[in-house]
Formats: structure tokens, C-alpha cells, sequence
């Protein structure tokens, strides 16, 4: 009765978690309607126009849909940037949620030093943008070109169809740029792992199941939410990373006396799509296997 009364009175835990949950979120929304709304629909405006920046205005021209039909059908260096991007993007994170779903399990057993390792996983996200990055990447640090360059792995590349080899050599030559990008997925998945009740673990070993079947029938529905968080969020940190290419050419087209602020602005706006239907892609593919995980 003590609790009933309580619970009735007070704020319950599910409504103080829903509390704190928006709380955390509305610092970003705030942020994002003072410092970001007003560029992106200003953004959106120069997309539909020609723009001409003097040393006393911004002069627009109302071209339509010109700034997106160029981008589409007549600019193949950025078509070629944008499907090259998809392609990279598609095959870095199912590689970054394998590995930091690897890491996180890992990091969830109990053994000696284990903060320690934490900090040396989480340790790039912090140098992965900014000059640093570009230094290592400029060195070659990010990366291992040598691999694709043996005998074996170059006449393997060779064999296969055109639309598979760039992936697949991406992969080889980048794939520790690619870890880089895994340390706040390993927090995250580190955190639902935590929260799997201990009881779950020891029910089933007692019911006979093995390391595999708690694996496959528990942990990894559990982590359903958080791999699709991760996915969303590695898609985010890939495409809006310093080094990208795409980025860089749209950046470059800024300054283009045949672009311009419009044309690069409608650039950005096509990339976003794409960034979207990528996003869109993923959500659907991890929402149907959550969904047969459940049953």
C-alpha cells in the first residue's frame, strides 16, 4: 500500500526516466533552433537560387530546380563522389557494429584493468577529426595500402565484378580508419549489456543452453535498439567527417564562380537525401530482424 500511495503521489520511474530522457534531448533541440534552424532554411532558400555575394549584399536569383538538375544530370565528379560515398558507407558499419559489438562483449567480462582498455578504444573518437586526423590520414596513418598491392590480394580484387571491387578494396585499405569510428558504438552497446539482468543468464544455463543460444536468443535481441542507434550514428559520424570526400567537393564548390553559394547549397541538400535514405535502409533491415528475433 506504502508504494501504491507513493507511486500516486509522486512521479513514477518510468515518467522520471521519460523526464530525464527529454531533458538530455531538449539541450539539443535548443542548440539546434538557435544556432542551426535559421542556416539550414537560408540554406534551403540560396538551393533555389542564384547567388552573388558582393562586398555589400547577397543578391539572389530565383532558378527553380536548375542548382538540382545540374548536381543530378550533368555534374558526374559529384554522381561519382555521391555512389562512391553509398557504397563505403554500406560496408563501414556493419563492420563498425561487428567489431564494437565484439569489443563490447569483451569489455563486459570481468578481468583486470578493464577501465584502462575502455579509454584506449574510446581514445580516437577524440583525435578523429580536426588537423590531427588530417595529419595521420596524410601520413597514412588511417590507413594500409600495402594490403591491396600483394599478389594474392591484388589478382583476388582483379577477379571480381567492378560494382564489388571498390568495397572490397575500400575495405583492405581502410579498415582501420573504419575502427576508429567504433568507440562510441562500444559505449553504447557496453551500456545495454549492463542493463541484461544477470538472472536471464543464469535461468537459461540451468535450462541447459549453451554460450552460443544465450548469445543468439538473448544478448543479441537485447542489443536490438542499441545496434540500430549505433547504425544511425555511425552513418551520421561517417558522412559528416572531415576527410570526405564529398564534403570537400561541395566545399570547393562554394567558391566556384560556375557554382556558387546556390549550386553548392543544393549539392549539400542532395547529400543530406542521401544520408536520409541510407538511414531509412538500415532502420528497415534491423526492425525486420528485431522483429524475427522476437518470435
Amino acid at each position: 500500500m506504502t508504494t501504491r500511495s507513493s507511486s500516486r503521489k509522486g512521479i513514477s520511474l518510468r515518467a522520471r526516466e521519460a523526464l530525464h530522457g527529454y531533458g538530455f534531448i531538449m539541450i539539443w533541440v535548443i542548440g539546434f533552433l538557435l544556432f542551426t534552424l535559421i542556416p539550414l532554411v537560408e540554406t534551403l532558400r540560396y538551393s533555389f537560387n542564384r547567388v552573388v555575394v558582393s562586398a555589400s549584399s547577397i543578391d539572389l536569383t530565383f532558378i527553380d530546380w536548375a542548382n538540382y538538375s545540374r548536381a543530378l544530370f550533368t555534374d558526374p565528379t559529384f554522381i561519382e563522389l555521391v555512389i562512391g560515398y553509398t557504397i563505403e558507407t554500406m560496408v563501414a558499419v556493419p563492420i563498425v557494429l561487428i567489431f564494437a559489438m565484439i569489443i563490447a562483449l569483451f569489455l563486459n567480462l570481468k578481468f583486470r584493468f578493464k577501465g584502462f582498455f575502455r579509454v584506449i578504444f574510446f581514445l580516437p573518437i577524440v583525435i578523429t577529426s580536426g588537423p590531427v586526423i588530417r595529419e595521420l590520414t596524410a601520413q597514412g596513418a588511417a590507413s594500409a595500402p600495402g594490403l591491396a598491392n600483394l599478389p594474392a590480394v591484388a589478382d583476388f580484387l582483379a577477379e571480381l565484378p567492378r560494382a564489388v571491387r571498390s568495397p572490397v578494396e575500400y575495405l583492405l585499405t581502410s579498415f582501420i580508419l573504419i575502427l576508429w569510428f567504433s568507440g562510441v558504438q562500444i559505449l553504447i552497446y557496453l551500456a545495454s549489456l549492463q542493463k541484461i539482468d544477470k538472472s536471464i543468464y543464469e535461468a537459461a544455463a540451468i535450462d541447459g543452453a549453451s554460450s552460443w543460444e544465450i548469445f543468439w536468443k538473448i544478448v543479441l535481441p537485447s542489443l536490438s535498439t542499441a545496434t540500430l542507434i549505433n547504425a544511425i550514428y555511425t552513418i551520421v559520424t561517417l558522412s559528416h567527417f572531415s576527410e570526405n570526400k564529398v564534403i570537400q567537393y561541395i566545399y570547393n564548390q562554394t567558391y566556384n564562380t560556375q557554382g556558387g553559394i546556390g549550386y553548392a547549397s543544393a549539392l549539400a541538400f542532395i547529400y543530406f537525401a542521401v544520408m536520409i535514405a541510407m538511414m531509412a535502409i538500415f532502420y528497415l533491415l534491423l526492425m525486420q530482424w528485431a522483429k524475427r528475433k522476437s518470435r
